[in-house]
């Protein structure tokens, strides 16, 4: 059986490199041919028209570019994650409606308008507006970002209008700030329709952001049921073969979704809990093919 990773052309870096390793590693062990594919290599592929022979039995789309990975598909491919699923995780706003929808919990949250041009707001009521319904400090978050690098918290009205007049128009949602999990929380990792992995993430600062990129700490953790249902649920809903999902604690520690991310780094993960995610992970791509 082979397979293609997927991955963005413009991004080498050693945390991105390491990953690919592990998939790769996990795949040979269990006797797939797994060949690393750069986006623009994909993409001329699509373009010179495939031909079934061609077309590799799984491909795990590890990056965000949701047209290119809707392209492989409409030409046969079976994408892991799919497409749909990819769009939905990559917009925190889309993760946050669809989620609303399904009713599971998550910390309250306002859409930031859409604007034309890039406004300042501290000359509108939006500021006003989301201290009256989220209460302060709020997060803001743009709908676009990796590794907690696009979320803010906002002290105070002025604070929160200086945060969304950076952004510069961009999408984005303000979410009620959960003081009970302030700087701590846990990812599950959901692989099949089954939570293969878990950690706790601690920040190590006064950091409200408990991301290991920024320096958080990070230890094995055994999820409860009520958690470990949250997030196969969440998972359910938006359509996802694989997942990393961040839950929050609340007032009486029942879980929160805080955000569900499609291409989860899983190797701190993996250190953190001892398990091979990348295995999980060819594992499932394998039975969903039937070769497993």
């Amino acid at each position: 059986m082979t397979g293609w990773l997927v991955v963005n052309a413009f991004t080498a870096s050693r945390k991105f490199i390491e990953l690919y390793a592990q998939l790769e590693k996990a795949a040979a062990d269990q006797g797939v041919v797994l060949r690393r594919i750069g986006t623009i290599e994909a993409s001329a592929w699509v373009a010179h028209g495939p031909s079934h022979s061609t077309v590799p039995d799984f491909v795990l789309f590890w990056d965000k570019d949701v047209r290119l990975c809707r392209a492989l598909e409409l030409v046969g491919c079976r994408c892991l994650n799919s497409s749909r699923a990819i769009e939905l995780c990559d917009d925190k706003a889309a993760t946050y409606l669809e989620l609303l929808e399904a009713g599971l919990p998550q910390p309250r949250a306002m859409l930031v308008p859409k604007a034309f041009h890039a406004p300042d707001w501290s000359q509108t009521s939006f500021p006003h507006r989301v201290a009256s319904e989220l209460g302060l400090p709020v997060v803001a978050k743009e709908c676009h970002g990796s590794f907690g690098a696009q979320v803010h918290l906002a002290r105070d009205e002025a604070e929160l209008a200086n945060i969304l007049s950076a952004m510069q128009g961009r999408p984005a949602l303000c979410q009620e700030f959960v003081q009970e999990s302030k700087g701590h929380d846990v990812r599950l990792q959901v692989v099949g329709n089954k939570v293969v992995a878990a950690m706790e993430r601690l920040s190590a600062s006064d950091d409200f952001r408990a991301n290991v990129t920024n320096g958080a700490m990070a230890r094995l953790w055994e999820p409860t049921e009520a958690q470990s249902n949250l997030a196969l649920a969440a998972c359910r809903v938006l359509g996802l073969d694989f997942a990393g999902v961040d839950l929050l604690f609340g007032k009486k520690d029942e879980p929160l979704v805080c955000e569900v991310n499609s291409n989860a780094h899983f190797v701190n993960l993996s250190r953190a809990s001892g398990v091979d995610v990348a295995y999980h992970i060819v594992r499932h791509a394998l039975a969903s093919r039937g070769g497993a």
